[in-house]
């Protein structure tokens, strides 16, 4: 069994559940949008010894708790889940996901920066995804960087690097056209 050396944040026990099925590995839990300062000092704690992926539920909660530990926890890695693998019977969730869609979200973390700007927002507009949600959906899934809206694509492709270029190029090799 694979080991992660980092620490994963998660959002209740039956996340953690999961991973430990997958993984040799140590995870906190927020207990949903119960996270609280104590929980927040703990993952700080943790991500300077050993470093932090935040995997949260693919919705509009995990989002916020993805945001709050962000804010508070510099340099912390980030891996997500597309919300069409995430669908179970009755919720929508990292222990309702595909197995392998969690090891895919494991292997492609990405780490938020706030570098230079990699893509302008002239650059962005011109690439036309925020009027071509297929479009928008599928930059977020070349590039793993999880679900939002176009704005929050910018800023997230801003955090990792990304060039106008780099976009256009793997769109290119998917063969998307408009």
């Amino acid at each position: 069994m694979k080991r992660i050396n980092e620490i994963v944040v998660v959002e209740g026990k039956t996340d953690s559940q999961l991973l430990k099925e997958l993984y040799d590995v140590d995870t906190i839990e927020t207990h949903g949008l119960g996270l609280d300062e104590k929980t927040l000092e703990l993952i700080k704690e943790a991500s300077k010894t050993r470093g932090v992926i935040v995997l949260t539920d693919p919705d509009y909660p995990g989002l916020k708790i993805r945001n709050q530990v962000e804010k508070y926890v510099q340099n912390c890695k980030h891996a997500f889940v597309d919300r069409k693998d995430a669908i179970g019977r009755k919720k929508l969730g990292i222990a309702e996901a595909n197995k392998e869609a969690v090891k895919k979200a494991i292997e492609n973390v990405v780490t938020f920066s706030n570098q230079e700007e990699s893509i302008s927002w002239k650059e962005f507009l011109e690439l036309d995804i925020i009027g071509d949600k297929k479009k928008r959906l599928k930059v977020y899934d070349l590039f793993h960087l999880g679900y939002g809206n176009a704005k929050t694509l910018f800023k997230r492709l801003n955090m990792v690097g990304i060039s106008r270029e780099m976009i256009e190029k793997a769109l290119e090799n998917e063969g998307y056209s408009d």
